[in-house]
């Protein structure tokens, strides 16, 4: 109960003070991660969470299942078809050498070996806009530059996926079953896009009618009968959460519009309590513990690795110079590889630890560095925050005539 009157508390403050934090470089991703790390056994020590508990795999697996779906109704064959070309390059070109440039440093100054260190080097690769809001959350923001960092960031966790599995099983030294792994995949493929598929054309029939206040309702109930058949036929849930998702956004765009709203609440819950947890499961004993070397490539992965790789892909693009820079600075380590970092503790491989340590550094000065620029480099775009922002005084009503 410890753990859910915090989760309450942070959820109360931070929507208190989310018209101030889009204002300035107040985070409510960090304010969560700070809530869990003073609460964990690293602060107070009033809640304490083993890092194999049951707890945490159930919460792992349901936060990127609801992120996954939400994010894939963000992705559907028009949404993808508009401004590809920038997107394209980002996901093509800028994601692997952002694996690779990750994978190597840690090979060399931690001393892992390859397949860990490209197993870090995929968990790392994907990007979460909510940590630059001030940018991808704003319609006065040039589109081209949204629409690159969104389309971007809601595919990569998924294309990370496959290379997150296949890495993590390989580094368990349980002898690695790819045709396993491939038929999981293809199955979680398989299904997110014909469980949906029914479903939206059977809605098609005139018998199929839904109540307005209700409509947001169908697309959660195919997540829940996804959600439940990938577990029971052993298919992977986040794929096909994320093929579900644009699926839907694809037949019946309708459907989406009424979800979305409800979607992302959902979501931002499920992120908000996996980084509470995370944060609890970050304390000083393992920070203590990282090297010179960890350290360094938590430095390196996001002040060189992701801005270089961005800039890369973006050669001769149509992209003004500021835009590229700022795309090329925001790509922060975000609720994906908060999850995959908590699904290599579970997997208990032997430098499990190692590698969670590593990736909770990075994502924990990441969520720091880029939430906390998003505001000024809005600003630097000549954008101002919107208006109609609360600012706690009382609204003052023009006397009418």
């Amino acid at each position: 109960m410890a753990l859910v009157l915090a989760f309450g508390v942070v959820l109360l403050i931070s929507v208190s003070l989310s018209g101030l934090a889009a204002r300035t470089i107040l985070s409510t991703a960090l304010m969560f991660l700070a809530a869990g790390a003073l609460i964990g056994q690293g602060g107070l020590g009033l809640v304490t969470i083993p890092s194999n508990s049951s707890f945490v795999t159930v919460l792992a697996d349901l936060a990127l299942f609801t992120v996954l779906f939400t994010d894939g109704q963000r992705a559907g064959l028009p949404d993808l078809k508009q401004g590809w070309r920038l997107s394209g390059r980002a996901l093509g070109l800028a994601m692997p050498l952002t694996m690779v440039g990750i994978a190597v440093p840690t090979h060399f100054l931690t001393g892992l070996d390859w397949t860990t260190s490209f197993l870090i080097g995929a968990i790392l690769s994907p990007t979460d806009p909510v940590f630059a809001s001030a940018i991808v959350g704003r319609t006065d923001v040039p589109l081209r530059l949204r629409r690159l960092l969104n389309v971007e960031s809601g595919l990569n966790d998924g294309l990370a996926l496959p290379f997150v599995l296949i890495f993590l099983a390989t580094a368990s030294n349980s002898g690695t079953d790819f045709a396993k792994i491939g038929i999981e995949l293809a199955a979680g493929l398989a299904l997110g896009i014909v469980i949906p598929a029914v479903v939206v054309l059977a809605w098609r029939l005139r018998i199929f009618t839904a109540e307005p206040r209700l409509q947001a309702l169908g697309p959660l109930a195919i997540a829940v009968v996804l959600y439940a058949t990938c577990h029971l036929t052993h298919a992977n849930p986040y794929l096909a959460a994320f093929a579900a998702g644009s699926t839907i956004a694809t037949l019946d765009r309708v459907a989406a519009e009424h979800f979305e709203h409800f979607g992302d609440l959902l979501s931002e819950i499920t992120k908000f309590a996996a980084l509470l947890v995370f944060g609890a499961l970050i304390t000083p004993e393992r920070l203590s513990h990282l090297s010179a070397g960890e350290w360094a490539v938590a430095v390196i992965a996001i002040l060189l690795v992701r801005p270089a790789a961005m800039m890369v892909s973006l050669l001769r693009t149509p992209l003004p110079a500021r835009e590229r820079s700022v795309a090329a600075w925001f790509g922060p380590k975000g609720f994906a590889s908060v999850v995959y970092g908590l699904l290599v503790l579970q997997a208990g491989i032997p430098a499990g630890e190692d590698v969670f340590d590593l990736v909770a550094i990075t994502i924990a000065l990441s969520i720091v560095l880029h939430s906390s620029t998003d505001v000024p480099v809005a600003k630097a775009l000549s954008v101002d925050p919107p208006d109609d922002l609360p600012t706690g005084k009382p609204e003052v009503r023009p006397e009418q005539s």
